[in-house]
C-alpha cells in the first residue's frame, strides 16, 4: 500500500529571474501564463521561449472548449517542456498540454485514449490555494455535461514545482482568500479521508495550522498584513496539495462541481459554500471518529471554548474574510436541488469515495436545501 508520493522536486526562488537562469529556460520551452504576469516578471528577460497566454483563449476557469483551442494552437510546434506560471486554470490546462495529442481533451477525461506523457512539466503557482503543483489531478468544466470532470493519473505529475512568493505580491485580497480557503479545505478533507495515513495527516495538520493561524493574524492586523506572511500561505497550500494529492478530497468538492459547472462560480468560492455544512453533517453522523481530532486542532487555533460548535465558529472566522450567500443568489433554482444531487452521485464517485462517512442522496439533498 503506497502511503505517500511527492513526485515533483520542490524549489523556491526569490525572483523569477533566478528561476529562469537555474532552469535554463529558452528554446524548446513553452511558457504558458497570463499577460500581466509576463509583462511584470518575464518580458524583460527576453527569454527565447514559445509564449502562450491564457487570456487569448478565454477567462475564468478552464472548459473543454478552451482547452481544445489551446491544444490546437500548439499542435505541430517543437515543444519539449511546458513552463506553467499562473493559478489553477493555467496549471490544470498545462497538465493536459504535456500529453500525446488528441482531437478533444474530453478523450482524456473519459479515458477513451491512452494517457501518454510526451513533454516535461514545470509548474510555478501564483495563488496560494490549488496545491496543484504537487498533484496528478486536472479539473475542467465540461460544457456538454454542465459539470466538472477530473483526471487523476500519474502522467500528470510535474517534474518540478517552483515556489516564488514574490509572484503573489499583487494578488487581490479576494483571490488570496478564495484560493487559501480552498487550500484549507484540501487539508481538512484530506485529513478525514479514509485514504489518509500518518504521512498525509502530518502535512494536513501543518497546512491547517499555517493557514488558519494566518487568518487569525490578518483579522487582527488587517488585510495588508497578508503580504508579511504570504510565504507561509504558499507553503501551507503546498503542504495541503501533498496531503490531498495522496489522500483525496470528498463531498465538499463533489457538491461544489455542479454549482461551478452550471453557474461558473469560482472553484474556491464554490467549495466554501459547502465546506462547513458538509462537515456539520459529518459531525452529526459520526462525532467520535477522526473528525474529533481535526476539531481539536481547529478549536485550539481559534481558542474556541469546549462545547462550542466548531464549524459555526469556523464559519464566523471565515465569513469575515469571504462572505457566503445563499445558492439561489448564484442563479440556482430550487428545482435543481435534486438534479444537482443526482449529478453528484452519478458523476463524482471518484471524490465521494473519500468521504469521512457515507452521504446518501437524502443527505446531499438536505445539504443543498439548507444552503439554498
Amino acid at each position: 500500500m503506497r502511503l505517500l508520493k511527492i513526485q515533483p522536486e520542490i524549489h523556491m526562488f526569490e525572483e523569477f529571474k533566478c528561476f529562469a537562469e537555474e532552469f535554463k529556460i529558452g528554446e524548446g520551452d513553452l511558457l504558458f501564463t497570463h499577460n500581466f504576469l509576463f509583462d511584470n516578471y518575464m518580458k524583460q528577460l527576453n527569454l527565447k521561449t514559445e509564449n502562450l497566454f491564457f487570456e487569448d483563449f478565454g477567462s475564468g476557469e478552464p472548459s473543454d472548449e478552451t482547452i481544445d483551442d489551446i491544444m490546437a494552437a500548439i499542435r505541430g510546434k517543437n515543444i519539449n517542456r511546458v513552463i506553467a506560471v499562473g493559478g489553477g486554470s493555467v496549471i490544470d490546462i498545462s497538465k493536459l498540454l504535456i500529453l500525446e495529442d488528441t482531437d478533444t481533451c474530453l478523450n482524456y477525461f473519459e479515458k477513451t485514449v491512452e494517457i501518454k506523457k510526451v513533454r516535461e512539466l514545470v509548474i510555478v503557482p501564483t495563488t496560494c490555494g490549488t496545491g496543484s503543483e504537487v498533484t496528478n489531478i486536472a479539473i475542467s468544466e465540461i460544457k456538454s455535461k454542465k459539470t466538472k470532470m477530473g483526471l487523476a493519473v500519474d502522467q500528470l505529475y510535474p517534474e518540478s514545482a517552483v515556489l516564488i512568493p514574490k509572484l503573489l505580491e499583487n494578488l487581490p485580497f479576494k483571490f488570496f482568500v478564495t484560493s487559501s480557503i480552498d487550500a484549507l479545505i484540501h487539508a481538512i478533507e484530506g485529513f478525514v479521508s479514509p485514504k489518509a495515513n500518518p504521512y498525509t495527516e502530518m502535512y494536513s495538520i501543518k497546512a491547517i495550522e499555517m493557514i488558519l493561524k494566518g487568518y487569525m493574524e490578518i483579522l487582527e492586523k488587517g488585510e495588508e498584513y497578508r503580504h508579511e506572511i504570504i510565504k507561509d500561505f504558499m507553503i501551507g497550500s503546498n503542504y495541503a496539495g501533498i496531503a490531498f494529492g495522496n489522500a483525496g478530497v470528498g463531498a465538499v468538492h463533489a457538491l461544489s462541481y455542479p454549482l461551478g459547472g452550471v453557474y461558473h462560480v469560482p472553484h474556491g468560492e464554490a467549495n466554501y459554500q459547502f465546506f462547513t455544512e458538509v462537515f456539520k453533517t459529518y459531525l452529526a453522523k459520526d462525532p467520535n471518529g477522526k473528525i474529533s481530532q481535526v476539531n481539536k486542532v481547529l478549536g485550539d487555533i481559534m481558542k474556541t471554548p469546549e462545547g462550542e460548535d466548531i464549524y459555526t465558529e469556523l464559519s464566523k472566522v471565515l465569513d469575515k474574510l469571504l462572505s457566503r450567500k445563499p445558492l439561489r443568489e448564484y442563479g440556482m433554482k430550487e428545482n435543481e436541488i435534486e438534479s444537482f444531487a443526482d449529478a453528484v452521485l452519478t458523476g463524482q464517485q471518484r471524490l465521494l469515495a473519500n468521504n469521512y462517512v457515507n452521504l446518501d442522496r437524502d443527505d446531499i439533498i438536505k445539504i443543498y436545501r439548507n444552503l439554498y
